[in-house]
């Protein structure tokens, strides 16, 4: 009797192609999804829920840093549970990232560290040239800067600010940027009186060790004493402050109730000469450094608004109308299950920048993925926060929660095209999300991407709110070669 080796083969083949499109379409993703980019390496940051990863060199060493959620995990180096904060990982060889320490947050009520920004001493107008700053938020407490430049040993320099109180009772901190050439700080968290529980407080940090109080600022309706209904906490505030040279992108309403801001910087920093007091916040002094503001419709929001400088659109080469200014907009999605109006991510022109105006959305197709059944959440989240002169002008990569890493093209700003995915296998760590339809409950593990980043080899970091851990990617065939890699 002899045996149908070809057969076999060709059952072989078409049983494997089966598991993964029951992989993909099924709730329980145990393969990874990918087109156009491959996993170079992983950790499980200890299955704790991940926010935002930056990446900082120490001459050719390259150490990532992961701000998480609030949470409890065992670190592996104290053999302790502790209170999520801060994962500091030696990335220098991508394929093994090691993980050097796990820095928990200062005192007994705090829990969290969502957000991080790195700064050298070098690049900073008073800093020690032989330090390394780490600036994070403290749970809900505040913010504060701690000492990095060993890596391995970390510690607390210096807490810039502590969250004050709303009229309610509020208190949050949540996205912030650190502009080391300046030493700006542009901080989000609650100040004592204001009506909802994050807005903008800039601190000068040049010397990170004396931190020196700007000013606050937000919209009108949200200052201190305003008249009018009161702004739902639930869905109100700050959400990512972008500052880019003389301007700053505020988004305001990360999913809904969206509000944009394009600020003058200058203005914002010096005030109305002519007002008695430039930084009170009085709706003269809030308007004056506003260049524009457009509201979104009630179910969009500005998660985050990152600007695209001089994109020379190649289809109206020898038109005035060739070079153009736009503004990466995404309106996060916050609902598991598709329970709410779906979130785009939206290219706006502001080439004419007190007239912004969107020309072109993009998002991923809820079939054939069958995203929406999937569990967690389906929809955008945050495009990536590095500047690189390379990549600015070629590719976004954005966040989509169940639905993985995205990168779009965007050399043709009014037709943006999906040119790489990679949605990462589930683990054991991969945490169950419940939502509750029509008064059942329904508890789903599912890949939830929350943030994503780049350095300046062109690798993709991607940190999973579920738990799952980091995922160091790169791009590859099509999408590596138009981002110029």
């Amino acid at each position: 009797m002899s045996t149908d080796y070809r057969g076999i083969q060709v059952l072989s083949r078409f049983l494997v192609a089966l598991c993964v499109l029951f992989a993909s379409l099924g709730q329980a993703q145990t393969v990874a999804e990918a087109r156009n980019m491959r996993l170079v390496g992983m950790h499980d940051l200890q299955g704790r829920s991940s926010y935002q990863p930056v990446v900082h060199r120490y001459g050719e060493r390259y150490v990532l840093v992961v701000g998480h959620h609030a949470g409890t995990a065992l670190n592996p180096h104290s053999g302790e549970r502790e209170r999520s904060g801060a994962s500091l990982l030696d990335v220098t060889d991508p394929s093994a990232p090691e993980l050097l320490v796990h820095i928990p947050p200062t005192g007994p009520d705090a829990n969290g560290t969502q957000h991080v920004q790195v700064c050298s001493g070098a690049d900073l107008p008073a800093g020690d040239a032989s330090k390394t700053y780490l600036l994070r938020t403290n749970g809900q407490e505040g913010v504060e800067i701690l000492d990095i430049s060993d890596p391995r040993e970390p510690s607390l320099l210096t807490t810039v600010a502590r969250t004050g109180v709303t009229d309610l009772g509020d208190r949050e901190t949540h996205k912030s940027q650190w502009d080391c050439a300046t030493g700006l700080a542009y901080l989000n968290l609650t100040a004592d009186g204001w009506r909802v529980p994050r807005i903008l407080q800039v601190f000068d940090l040049s010397d990170p060790a004396e931190p020196r109080f700007i000013r606050d600022f937000g919209l009108e309706d949200w200052r201190p004493g305003a008249s009018g209904a009161h702004p739902d906490a639930a869905v109100s505030g700050l959400h990512q402050p972008m500052v880019v040279a003389d301007r700053m992108y505020l988004g305001y309403g990360s999913g809904n109730d969206g509000v944009l801001q394009i600020v003058d910087r200058e203005k914002f920093l010096r005030g109305d000469p002519d007002a008695s007091e430039p930084f009170a916040p009085t709706a003269a002094n809030l308007a004056y450094p506003v260049i524009a503001e457009l509201k979104l419709p009630r179910y969009w929001g500005v998660h985050t608004a990152k600007p695209v400088y001089g994109l020379e659109v190649a289809d109206y080469a020898g038109s005035p109308a060739a070079v153009r200014d736009f503004l990466i907009v995404v309106s996060e999605t916050t609902q598991y299950r598709c329970q709410q109006e779906r979130d785009v991510m939206f290219l706006f022109d502001i080439t004419e920048e007190d007239r912004p105006f969107p020309v072109s959305t993009f998002q991923v197709p809820e079939e054939p993925g069958d995203f929406c059944n999937r569990g967690g959440r389906f929809g955008p989240h945050a495009p990536h926060d590095l500047f690189d002169e390379r990549f600015d002008r070629r590719i976004v990569a954005l966040s989509y929660f169940n639905a993985g890493v995205r990168v779009v093209d965007i050399r043709n700003p009014f037709e943006l095209v999906e040119i790489a995915h990679y949605i990462p296998a589930m683990t054991s760590n991969t945490m169950e999300l419940c939502i509750e339809i029509d008064g059942a409950e329904e508890c789903t593990a599912q890949i939830q991407t929350n943030n994503v980043n780049l350095d300046d080899r062109g690798l993709v970091y991607a940190v999973d709110r579920a738990g799952t851990g980091l995922h160091i990617l790169e791009l590859t065939g099509e999408a590596r070669a138009i981002a110029g890699l």
